[in-house]
């Protein structure tokens, strides 16, 4: 049963805290789920989860518990560590933790931090993941796994399993390697157990269809390996096919976490600097950069509007559907922008797909324009004549399967240039769809009007 924390209990905690009352905290708290207790810290000041947290004795209960914290709590809180604190905390960690936390610290606290740690082998197995990108499937995965020797019997591999198992919390199977440590197969607990103790690990494992990846691969292509194939863990290999790794479901569900937070904030101009952490001038000058851009796009798009002004003169009822096909137009960019990307994400559009995916969003674009032109028609007849009626519906038309057309083109241009597509669902298809969509609607009607 999952707890719920209430303002009472939070004002409890933090008065025995004051009262230094651990043995209710003991008795209160820290019986519960690792992930409350996670919940509760990241209610309450450092100096006071700080002292919560070092009640905990269970090393393994604390390394969870730390994992679990908000990732702006979890910065403060290790921020307040000395540099031996840090290496003591790390010890208890899973080597892709511990690296994702060290790689935050300035160089020099890594190297103080890693000079140190007492258990040279997880030093530096740490030390082997910062080496590689945090996007690519080196920086995802950790070293801790189970692996068996092909030519080992049974009994001699849960000898070795045994020992493995100190460092390693969760078991999902066993990788099988040759005596070159290359990855050969894979083999599942299940069977290891029935079998009988003089068999040998050969006969045993699996060695068919193996699923696997790069330490290079990136991570959108592990994420994508691991949904097709229902996995919960992967192993890594490097170039000479020698295992160095492992990646759990866990750890891909917290990129993907993190890839959409972030492309959420790309889509809506939000950098990364612009979180709640940042400072006020931090955060205001993150923005900056989009909104600039969004008012050179509104300058332009008034550069346009200057450029008919003879034409609006003559004709003023043409302004007042201005903002109807910028609206409309930045909408549908930003709609068929945001199905591209998703499918880009997905790894469902390549060269072979583009021009039908193109061709699909401009049918859709041609439907719904026909459509909303139709109604559009009604409402400007009503308003002035047949005339405007005629530009209006004629305009918001073209509008429409432009932007529909240009919000999917641009997304893939951006991903065929390695640049993230979700720039396109931001302020660049809306500006720029704003002052195309100006410039047909003014032609248009400066054409129809003789203008």
């Amino acid at each position: 049963m999952s707890h719920q924390l209430t303002k009472d209990f939070l004002h409890e905690i933090r008065s025995r805290i004051a009262n230094d009352d651990s043995s209710w905290l003991k008795e209160e708290v820290l019986h519960l789920h690792y992930a409350d207790i996670a919940e509760i810290l990241d209610e309450l000041s450092n100096e006071e989860a700080k002292y919560v947290y070092y009640l905990v004795e269970d090393e393994d209960l604390q390394a969870d518990i730390l994992m679990e914290l908000d990732e702006e709590v979890r910065d403060r809180f290790i921020s307040s560590l000395s540099t031996k604190e840090i290496a003591d905390q790390l010890e208890n960690l899973d080597s892709d933790d511990a690296a994702d936390i060290l790689a935050d610290l300035s160089k020099e606290q890594i190297h103080e931090v890693i000079s140190q740690m007492e258990d040279d082998d997880a030093a530096e197995d740490i030390v082997d993941l910062l080496n590689y990108a945090e996007d690519t499937a080196g920086g995802l995965m950790q070293k801790e796994f189970f692996q068996a020797h092909v030519e080992w019997t049974v009994r001699r591999a849960l000898i070795e399993l045994r020992k493995q198992a100190e460092d390693v919390e969760k078991v999902y199977n066993i990788f099988v390697v040759n005596e070159s440590d290359q990855l050969v197969g894979v083999l599942s607990l299940k069977r290891l157990l029935f079998a009988d103790t003089k068999t040998t690990i050969e006969e045993l494992y699996q060695s068919k269809n193996i699923i696997k990846v790069k330490t290079s691969d990136t991570a959108e292509e592990v994420a994508r390996i691991m949904e097709k194939y229902d996995l919960v863990s992967i192993p890594v290999v490097d170039y000479q096919n020698k295992l160095v790794g492992r990646i759990t479901l866990d750890d891909v569900v917290d990129f993907i976490r993190e890839e959409a937070d972030k492309d959420f904030k790309m889509a809506t101009g939000i950098s990364e600097a612009s979180d709640g952490s940042a400072s006020l001038w931090k955060a205001g000058f993150s923005r900056l950069p989009w909104l600039i851009i969004a008012m050179i796009g509104g300058t332009i798009g008034a550069k346009v509007i200057a450029g008919f002004e003879v034409g609006i003169s003559k004709i003023p009822a043409l302004a007042f559907f201005i903002p109807l096909i910028t609206a409309m137009g930045g909408n549908v960019g930003v709609q068929s922008s945001a199905i591209v990307v998703q499918a880009i994400a997905k790894g469902d559009i390549g060269l072979k797909r583009v021009f039908p995916r193109l061709a699909r969003e401009a049918g859709i674009g041609l439907m719904n324009g026909l459509i909303l032109s139709a109604l559009i028609f009604g409402v400007a007849f009503l308003f002035s004549s047949v005339e405007l009626a005629i530009v209006v519906s004629l305009s918001l038309l073209t509008v429409i399967v432009f932007a529909a057309t240009f919000g999917t083109l641009f997304p893939i241009i951006l991903h065929r240039y390695r640049v993230d597509p979700a720039l396109a669902i931001g302020p660049f298809v809306t500006t720029l769809n704003d002052i195309i969509g100006l410039f047909i609607y003014f032609s248009i009607g400066m054409l129809l009007f003789n203008l």
